[in-house]
């Protein structure tokens, strides 16, 4: 292992004391999911962001300079950094353990609490290191602090001995942390290097002041085996390669950065970099302390409340008075956006961090955007005005479709008004409505008293729709169940797919919770991914979660999704009077009105997945689609071998 230099910071001010203790760590092995969302692919590479996280919290404090990530061999990884290192020292509470070892063998401890610390950090919760410690069947953890080298092993979320002192180190500070997921947890999943190459660099991009340094021991054919990430210009160099050739109506992206603490007397900062471009789709990348927020959350909110009121602005003062209709949804169709905050204490929702909660975020990246874009656009007019006259076009698009929109949702209507088939909403226009696809009329039938007239259409499919993947293309046109659906969406499928006449704002396919509802809702999502794919982009697509039971104690009753959950109540009971009495759904044409509605199709109290497509790799979804999906029935059996894991019991 390569010697980490010193940086100039003294460790002075983070020691044993600065880490807190909330509860221990036993839940996390036996339900890894509510820690990392999962026993995936996805969540495996969840365990290199929680270490890599931690390193990139020292930089961002000032403390390191450079971090190194390697994919070993036998697909351990190693993080070190040149920060202060862990504390080795008695922890306060606990004197007969190092806080090192309080740190990665307790659910909720570390120095991020307080704020003393760390003013801003990504690892917020102090479950990451102890997350990753549990569900590793190896953990080494190497500091070089004061001097000295101190090590200590650890195994599936125990400690296999004390903290060593390995003797004096003149020229290395830091912490060094290598892990191999444990294959009892993850299966036969492993890291792919493109993956992680991938996620590392995007650090790099967040904080300017950093290098990163990637080395695998594994090739994949594409993916540099050797590389050093450091990027002084941030975000705005970011977008450039991203955007690579693209044409932009502006020469140079809007780009800055702003200090909370200046502007607004609170500790963090927001970075931004954003263009637009006629020659893709828009998109916007978020990001909180470094740590992707993949569905965004308070600080884009108040990122495009302040392009929106700024080109409004903009357009009252040029005297374009159509720039009064220009909405958000103008604003991101062609706008290619980054924005990263650094704020304290930020409040996520969900432990992986997917969007940011923190109401705070909205008005300060607002403020903070407002001022500069303004600013911007009257500095450089000739991109303002091809911008404005972009967004002027782009809305008065948006307002023709909806106009041919109602017209067309009142033809449609007509000609799907048939027995058993589509039960329309009647809302004229798209944004709010849901097209809800069910099995059956059993299931159709309890959800046309569950819906709301206005804003949920239902749609009931016989058995289970073609596969796709295993049919001629002469057969989609004339299969009765696909066709009914093309007429429903109204939006055409494979060429003939256009996003702009989809009907619905959503599309929610709600099957019921057994074997063959999965099956169904596999087929349906097959069809989608290869016939209508930019609808599934564009986030039109879901998945309800009906419940499998129902637990009623006297006037107290619980929904729940799955057995586990089930036997949970049961153990610590509803907070009722008398005994438990359980009701399993066999199907949703089984729930009556009420249940199906309070569970399944109100949006105050259901809960949705949204569909979703991971392209960290490209053609990877594409190629698991076609091996479980495909005629090649060896590649659905190898993947079932390769993924399987042994259960105790098999309900089906």
């Amino acid at each position: 292992m390569n010697d980490l230099l010193s940086s100039g910071h003294e460790p002075t001010d983070y020691d044993a004391s600065s880490i807190e203790v909330l509860e221990g760590l036993e839940p996390v092995r036996k339900r890894p999911g509510m820690y990392i969302g999962g026993t995936d692919e996805r969540a495996l590479h969840h365990l290199v962001a929680e270490v890599l996280d931690n390193s990139m919290d020292e930089a961002v404090a000032g403390h390191a300079t450079r971090i190194e990530v390697e994919l070993h061999e036998d697909y351990a990884v190693t993080i070190r950094d040149n920060g202060r290192g862990i504390p080795v020292d008695p922890h306060p509470k606990f004197p007969d353990k190092s806080a090192l070892e309080v740190i990665l063998c307790t659910l909720h401890a570390g120095g991020k609490f307080s704020g003393k610390a760390y003013e801003t950090s990504g690892g917020l919760h102090g479950v990451g290191a102890s997350v990753v410690n549990a569900l590793s069947d190896s953990m080494i953890v190497q500091v070089a602090r004061n001097k000295q080298l101190f090590e200590q092993r650890f195994s599936r979320g125990l400690p296999l001995g004390p903290v060593e002192e390995l003797g004096p180190t003149q020229n290395r500070r830091g912490t060094t942390v290598t892990f191999h997921a444990d294959a009892e947890i993850f299966g036969a999943h492993r890291f792919k290097p493109a993956r992680l190459f991938n996620s590392i660099r995007s650090k790099a991009y967040l904080f300017s002041g950093v290098e990163i340094r990637w080395k695998s021991a594994i090739s994949d054919g594409e993916t540099p085996q050797e590389a050093t990430f450091h990027f002084p210009g941030g975000l705005s160099d970011y977008l450039r390669e991203t955007l690579g050739a693209a044409t932009t109506y502006a020469d140079n992206p809007f780009a800055g950065t702003v200090d909370f603490k200046e502007k607004f007397g609170e500790p963090g900062k927001v970075e931004w970099a954003i263009n637009w471009t006629p020659s893709r789709d828009g998109f916007i990348q978020s990001y909180c302390n470094t740590v992707p927020t993949p569905e965004g959350g308070t600080h884009v909110a108040g990122f495009w409340a302040a392009i929106l009121k700024g080109i409004k602005a903009y357009g009252e003062l040029s005297n374009t008075k159509k720039a009064a209709q220009i909405t958000r949804e103008d604003l991101t169709s062609g706008g290619c956006a980054l924005v990263s905050c650094f704020i304290a204490e930020p409040a996520f929702v969900g432990q992986t961090k997917d969007r940011l909660s923190t109401e705070a975020a909205a008005k300060m990246t607002e403020g903070a955007v407002r001022d500069h874009f303004d600013n911007w656009l009257a500095a450089d007019t000739k991109s303002a005005g091809a911008i404005l006259d972009f967004l002027v076009l782009r809305a008065e698009e948006r307002l023709r479709r909806r106009q041919e929109k109602e017209t067309a949702r009142k033809s449609a209507t007509k000609k799907l008004r048939l027995p058993g088939k589509l039960t329309d909403c009647t809302s004229k226009d798209r944004i709010g409505t849901e097209l809800f696809i069910v099995e059956g009329d059993s299931a159709g039938g309890s959800g046309k008293g569950a819906r709301d007239r206005k804003t949920q259409a239902l749609l009931p499919l016989k058995g289970k729709i073609l596969n796709v993947l295993g049919a001629a293309s002469s057969k989609l046109g004339t299969n009765a169940e696909i066709s009914d659906l093309c007429e429903a969406l109204g939006c055409g499928m494979g060429t003939k797919f256009n996003l702009d006449d989809l009907r619905y704002e959503k599309i929610i396919i709600m099957t019921d919770a057994d074997v063959d509802g999965a099956h169904i809702a596999a087929l349906l999502m097959t069809f989608f991914f290869t016939q209508m794919r930019p609808m599934i982009d564009a986030g039109h697509l879901y998945l309800a979660c009906p419940p499998l039971f129902r637990l009623t104690q006297g006037a107290k009753r619980v929904y729940c999704l799955t057995e586990e959950e089930k036997n949970d109540w049961l153990e610590k009971g509803l907070g009722g009077k008398g005994k438990i009495d359980v009701s399993r759904f066999k199907g949703l044409g089984e729930m009556d009105a009420k249940d199906l509605k309070e569970t399944t199709m109100d949006p105050t109290t259901r809960k949705l997945i949204r569909v979703s497509i991971d392209e960290d790799i490209p053609g990877e979804t594409g190629d698991l689609v076609e091996r479980l999906m495909g005629k090649k029935p060896e590649l659905r059996f190898q993947y079932i071998q390769e993924n399987a894991k042994f259960v105790e019991e098999l309900d089906v």
